[in-house]
């Protein structure tokens, strides 16, 4: 079946050609994930054009995510010797940990530097993700001042621009980027219950519906607490469970409205902490690809 939902505008098209232009000037790359889909957010082309690049992974959202899974996957990713952190970006919980991560991937590299007799210099960083993965948020935190712009739905920053954090780190900031074309409906469907893709591109209630999905095997007493069902609501399909809670919700049978309720719901957290990204299926996915 082709996929239903893809979304790559002409500027996400542009901002990739400016970050394959741009590596050259940068040390490491930070590709900002989003802990709830720690695979699903990576973007295929960010890897492809910084193969050689030194690669950091930031897990943000932390907050929102399942803590166990996000533990899970911090260790899938130390055993393929992938840097990576998990970080809230709200409470700069994780931010002060970053330079002491990445300095000992570049620790070799500067050295050569400084023993050509070049000055000691500030590591570089180029900063890239999926939209409204909390980019911007990050870049604010280790600058410690309002420097790039911060929204809740994708495609808020527009251009690149650096910033420098410390005397130890600048930064190139990018604008959020998709790639062309999603692999599969699923990768669709995560990257927008979670807020990657821009709304007018899907249908609300084809996401909530996925949604219930997820989070019906995940922990169906998070929507029993949020929406006030009983057992029986839980054993109706997941098409009459979705017009169940917009009743409960107080609206009638606008479907539509129940299911953005639903969605933005999760996005806050309201319904619980969820990883849809399974580390257990990814390593299992990379044995048999052994």
């Amino acid at each position: 079946m082709p996929v239903t939902i893809q979304w790559f505008p002409g500027h996400m098209a542009k901002a990739i050609r400016q970050f394959e232009e741009n590596l050259s000037l940068v040390d490491v790359v930070f590709e900002v994930i989003d802990a709830r889909i720690p695979l699903t957010s990576q973007n295929p082309e960010i890897r492809r054009i910084s193969a050689d690049k030194p690669h950091l992974y930031i897990m943000t959202k932390r907050d929102l995510a399942d803590p166990q899974l996000t533990n899970a996957w911090l260790q899938y990713f130390a055993a393929h010797n992938q840097p990576a952190i998990a970080i809230d970006a709200k409470t700069k919980f994780g931010i002060n940990n970053l330079i002491s991560v990445i300095s000992p991937i570049l620790r070799d590299k500067l050295q050569r530097e400084q023993d050509k007799g070049m000055k000691k210099r500030p590591i570089r960083a180029i900063s890239v993700g999926v939209p409204n993965v909390g980019k911007s948020t990050v870049l604010n935190r280790l600058v410690n001042r309002r420097a790039a712009q911060v929204g809740n739905r994708p495609g808020v920053t527009k251009g690149q621009q650096w910033l420098k954090s410390t005397d130890k780190l600048e930064l190139l900031d990018t604008p959020g980027i998709l790639w062309p074309k999603f692999s599969s409906q699923e990768v669709a469907d995560k990257l927008a219950f979670t807020g990657a893709i821009k709304e007018s591109v899907f249908a609300s209630d084809d996401i909530a519906l996925f949604g219930l999905k997820q989070i019906r095997q995940l922990h169906p007493e998070g929507l029993k607490v949020r929406y006030h069902l009983n057992d029986d609501d839980l054993s109706l399909s997941d098409v009459d469970l979705l017009l169940q809670i917009t009743k409960k919700v107080g609206m009638r049978d606008d479907y539509e409205r129940g299911s953005n309720r639903i969605i933005q719901d999760f996005r806050a957290g309201k319904i619980g902490r969820f990883t849809l990204d399974d580390p257990e299926m990814v390593m299992a996915d990379d044995k048999a690809n052994d």
